[in-house]
């Protein structure tokens, strides 16, 4: 019973949006033209596929949204670690970064390495773009990772080192395994964050989604349309995601039971 009164609720918050937009859809006073949507995602014709604008879009978006990623763990990783270490000037580097970091803008942070240190190191915009991303995500992911190792349990590491373990096997066999159970949702919702911050790459000139979007409405001038399509592309690639970590979530209880 417990079990269906929790599934209930987010079918009735579900149902209840779902209301609200089908009662704004009809009393909006706006001529939808839901048929010229589809060139712009693809066009299959004579058995050829052919990929519009929002599709071309959607792939920049995926690539920088992946290697971003794949990068912000890296550099979560490293400078969790730092935090970590006896070192001084590797603590405060570490501490520095982190804290300049979450207290910017990543608007900001995105124009100071596309305006001003791109041109000095010939930086293309593309890069730019995954840099800062990875960089501003890696900030949130190296706290996330930290707090959850700290929340390790000290005898875990004790015990791994009394059976002759190394450090590093130790940190690869034991400490990380339990961090990831407990910071899986919150990386997995800092990895969700970052694929919405990512249209923030349309201000340098990057065609992902979002500025195809923008390109799509001012020639067209299909508004509701194309931002329409451009949330339904954002929220398959969230979902999608979400639902791969979950599952990897479901995975690691499973193995550890």
């Amino acid at each position: 019973m417990k079990r269906f009164k929790k599934g209930l609720k987010p079918f009735l918050f579900i149902l209840f949006i779902a209301i609200i937009f089908i009662i704004g859809y009809r009393n909006l006073e706006y001529n939808w033209q839901w048929y010229r949507i589809k060139p712009y995602l693809f066009v299959f014709e004579n058995g050829e596929f052919t990929r519009g604008l929002l599709l071309d879009g959607l792939l920049i978006t995926l690539k920088i949204s992946c290697i971003s990623l794949v990068l912000s763990f890296v550099i979560g990783f490293l400078s969790a670690f730092a935090r970590l270490s006896s070192s001084p000037v590797l603590k405060s580097i570490s501490w520095f970064y982190v804290e300049t970091i979450r207290n910017t803008p990543l608007l900001i942070q995105i124009f100071l390495i596309y305006f001003v240190i791109s041109p000095v190191f010939n930086i293309p915009a593309f890069t730019s773009a995954v840099i800062a991303l990875s960089l501003f995500e890696g900030a949130y992911s190296s706290e996330i990772i930290r707090s959850g190792i700290i929340n390790v349990p000290k005898g875990q590491y004790e015990a791994a080192q009394s059976i002759g373990m190394s450090v590093p096997i130790i940190y690869i066999k034991v400490i990380i395994p339990q961090m990831l159970r407990q910071t899986l949702p919150m990386l997995a919702g800092q990895s969700v964050s970052l694929i919405k911050d990512s249209a923030l790459v349309s201000t340098i000139s990057i065609y992902d989604l979002t500025m195809q979007g923008q390109r799509i409405v001012s020639e067209t001038f299909l508004t509701f349309e194309i931002w329409f399509a451009v949330a339904l592309c954002y929220l398959v690639i969230t979902a999608s995601l979400s639902f791969i970590i979950r599952r990897f979530e479901n995975q690691l209880k499973f193995i550890n039971q």
